[in-house]
């Protein structure tokens, strides 16, 4: 036996060593792939572009979900999948927020991918750190999911009586305040760079940050507070953290690719949240129904997770079918 083969098949938060190298491995490609041939310069990504390579992604992470379904079994295949699809739903807000971004801070297009590009590998991180808490919570509590469920039902509950254009207004965030007071940001961009080394009004040369970086900071923590429903929604699915992490990732990469086409477009899916909502409902119903009815199978939960968001989407479609395109936020001059 190799010196090595005990290492790989030993486990790690319930999943052998092997099988999150492989999954980290196909990540890491994937991004230097994108980044390191694909995006070496910065240029504006063309709606083409943008499906091709969302295209590339999903189905990366489809694949992905087929071999998690022949290593694992067909029931953590189907949660794989159920989550994938609830993550995936679930950034649609995230994109417009992204748009919203790069409009208020007047990031040019040609810059805007080097941002979601880096912003991926915060997520990773972030994401990391978020799910192996709630599994460590989850296993010392288990009646943390009733938390979980109660939660979700409230996002769902909310979100069901929200407006349909209901939109942050970033010039009065709090969060946009603290930062330009506590951080020193340049009036301008300076081309692809985070941060510049320029006087500062004494006259002495200090370190700037750049809008790309304010950009970057706050697309991470609308990251955040986007994980605070999805991460409890796939714990609701399984605790088994190999599958809510891997389809958490794999769900963000195709997004942030699909976003230069998505964000001309994300008003065309506007009933899409209502859709959303239910989904919440349904799943925090799931965790105290567990007691009464037992397990809800995993098809259907999947099946049940499709049929609301698709009909979400077509509603949308019918709804906006005479509404005039959207002038795009994600296209400052």
């Amino acid at each position: 036996m190799s010196t090595l083969e005990p290492f790989f098949l030993a486990e790690f938060l319930g999943t052998a060593t092997w099988l999150w190298l492989v999954f980290l491995s196909i990540v890491i490609s994937l991004l230097v792939f994108d980044l390191g041939v694909l995006h070496r310069e910065h240029r504006e990504i063309g709606v083409k572009e943008s499906l091709l390579l969302s295209a590339g992604y999903i189905t990366a992470g489809l694949l992905f979900g087929l071999w998690v379904w022949q290593v694992k079994g067909g029931d953590a295949g189907m949660d794989y999948y159920t989550g994938f699809l609830i993550e995936k739903s679930l950034s649609m807000d995230n994109v417009f927020l992204m748009a919203m971004i790069f409009s208020f801070l007047a990031i040019p297009r040609k810059y805007q991918h080097e941002v979601l590009f880096w912003g991926i590998l915060g997520v990773i991180v972030l994401r990391a750190l978020m799910i192996g808490l709630g599994a460590a919570l989850i296993a010392e509590f288990s009646w943390i999911l009733y938390v979980f469920g109660a939660f979700l039902l409230f996002t769902g509950v909310k979100m069901l009586f929200s407006k349909v254009d209901d939109h942050p207004d970033l010039a009065q965030n709090p969060l946009v305040k603290f930062l330009r007071r506590r951080m020193r940001v340049t009036d301008r961009l300076h081309e692809g760079r985070f941060f510049v080394r320029q006087p500062n009004a004494d006259g002495r040369t200090v370190l700037w940050a750049t809008p790309l970086l304010l950009a970057l900071v706050l697309i991470e923590c609308a990251d955040l507070v986007f994980a605070v429903d999805s991460v409890p929604a796939i714990f609701a699915i399984t605790q088994d953290p190999f599958i809510v992490y891997t389809s958490n990732i794999f769900a963000i990469l195709g997004l942030r690719a699909l976003y230069f086409a998505l964000a001309a477009m994300i008003h065309r899916f506007a009933y899409l949240k209502y859709a959303l909502a239910l989904v919440l409902v349904f799943i925090g119903c799931k965790i105290f129904l567990v007691g009464i009815i037992g397990k809800t199978p995993p098809v259907i939960s999947l099946s049940v997770t499709v049929g609301l968001l698709l009909g979400g989407v077509l509603l949308s479609m019918w709804k906006t079918r005479h509404d005039a395109p959207a002038t795009s936020q994600s296209d400052p001059r």
